[in-house]
């Protein structure tokens, strides 16, 4: 064989191997190409979410809160939401709600109110869906998780697509 037809051989094989490859599969979860996403804004007596971006309202949702929705989380256990400004801290694509986005509580002040009290302040505070369990409770009860913020399985997928690391997060009262 030739130099050029082994070059041409080698070539055309590579090409072969390269056409054969696993193919691009499509990711399960929505892409978002819309405008950037710098604030998540929710209103617990409303039972909203608004993701904005800017001013403008880019998507809003109805949301379960914790157990005992009014008031401030204060302590590991009870049952609150939080309220103030947190920020987005994480994203667990093996969440049994799904899919779960972070929210920073505690923070500094929530931490010193809870040491104060000789109490922890809890944590592991998500924008979740309902997965299972919720999918179970929500009909029957509103209110239901541990003071997360809940939303439909569809909903969470569209929200994580859309968040980035260190958008705020302010939870009104």
């Amino acid at each position: 064989m030739s130099r050029t037809t082994r070059r041409t051989f080698t070539i055309s094989m590579l090409a072969l191997l390269a056409a054969c490859g696993k193919p691009q599969q499509a990711t399960k979860f929505p892409r978002y190409a819309g405008p950037p996403v710098t604030q998540v804004s929710i209103n617990k007596g409303e039972r909203r979410m608004h993701l904005l971006s800017g001013s403008t309202v880019v998507r809003s949702y109805d949301i379960s809160l914790g157990n005992q929705p009014v008031g401030h989380k204060q302590f590991e256990g009870d049952g609150k939401t939080p309220e103030g400004i947190y920020y987005v801290d994480r994203f667990n694509p093996r969440s049994r709600y799904h899919l779960s986005v972070g929210v920073s509580y505690p923070n500094p002040a929530d931490r010193a109110f809870a040491e104060s009290h000789g109490r922890h302040p809890g944590g592991d505070i998500f924008i979740h869906g309902r997965g299972p369990d919720g999918n179970n409770l929500f009909p029957r009860q509103r209110d239901w998780t541990a003071g997360c913020i809940a939303v439909a399985d569809e909903e969470i997928e569209e929200i994580y697509a859309m968040l980035s690391p260190g958008t705020p997060i302010v939870i009104y009262p």
